[in-house]
């Protein structure tokens, strides 16, 4: 399956989990490809194996302004047009509303929530050459609150409604913009939660899956909202939480009346 053969792609945060395994699912369709993340090694893991001239590595940080607008100008001066940019590159903090200091509140909103508004902004011009496609990470927390989770929960629920303005916006001119909404997905970002048999535990029992998503899970969806199977999809945020969105939030009674 080759839907994006010739078709010019960037993914941000690609060095890890949803990103690079994104990154790689768009190669292995045919795409044209730039990967942006802080470190470079990882960068080349990610595109190990693939035609390095049908790439482009771009380290950088995209709560950066400046940079953003270079990545987006060397993508197209190097391959000569966009058609997809995939907004995937954020962070996460953890801990009471009380304990979050300013510094924390910024360095979310500058890496979760300016790099979508930057990158979204830089590659609208070219997407509405190509009538192209932006698809954005936001979360499950990006579609309902968490404990010990503000700032996260503030910054990916702006990116659900931004994905919403900008789909009302642009998609009258021919660019679509969605997003995926997944919830606890296996990466080195989740590792030391993984770790905790609690933690998980707790997970489990919301997720009727029982698991949680592997990055390759998440990417088969992006591809799909990018890829033209998709034509008439914009403005969705599409849960790829495993259930979790199902729920109305109150307890399982039937777990309750088996443990008697």
């Amino acid at each position: 399956m080759n839907r994006f053969e010739g078709k010019v792609v960037i993914v941000t945060g690609a060095g890890s989990g949803i990103g690079a395994a994104t990154a790689r699912r768009f190669l292995r369709e045919g795409a044209i490809l730039t990967v942006n993340g802080r470190r470079e090694p990882k960068l080349h893991e990610t595109i190990a194996g693939f035609d390095e001239a049908k790439s482009l590595v771009h380290p950088g940080d995209v709560s950066d302004e400046a940079y953003v607008k270079r990545l987006l100008e060397d993508t197209v001066n190097k391959f000569g047009k966009l058609d997809v940019l995939v907004n995937n590159a954020g962070t996460a903090i953890f801990g009471p509303f009380s304990q979050t200091t300013t510094q924390d509140w910024r360095k979310i909103m500058a890496t979760d929530l300016d790099s979508v508004y930057f990158a979204s902004r830089e590659a609208l011009p070219h997407l509405l050459t190509t009538k192209g496609s932006i698809v954005n990470l936001s979360s499950a927390s990006g579609l309902g609150g968490d404990w010990g989770m503000s700032a996260y929960n503030a910054a990916k629920g702006a990116i659900t409604n931004f994905t919403r303005a900008l789909a009302l916006e642009y998609g009258s001119r021919g660019v679509r913009v969605n997003a995926v909404a997944p919830s606890l997905t296996s990466s080195e970002a989740t590792a030391d939660l993984e770790k905790s048999e609690a933690v998980m535990a707790a997970f489990v029992s919301r997720l009727p899956i029982g698991r949680a998503a592997k990055p390759d899970e998440i990417a088969g969806v992006i591809a799909f909202l990018a890829s033209e199977d998709a034509v008439f999809v914009n403005g969705v945020v599409l849960p790829v939480d495993g259930g979790i969105s199902a729920s109305n939030g109150q307890p399982n009674f039937l777990s309750i009346l088996e443990q008697g």
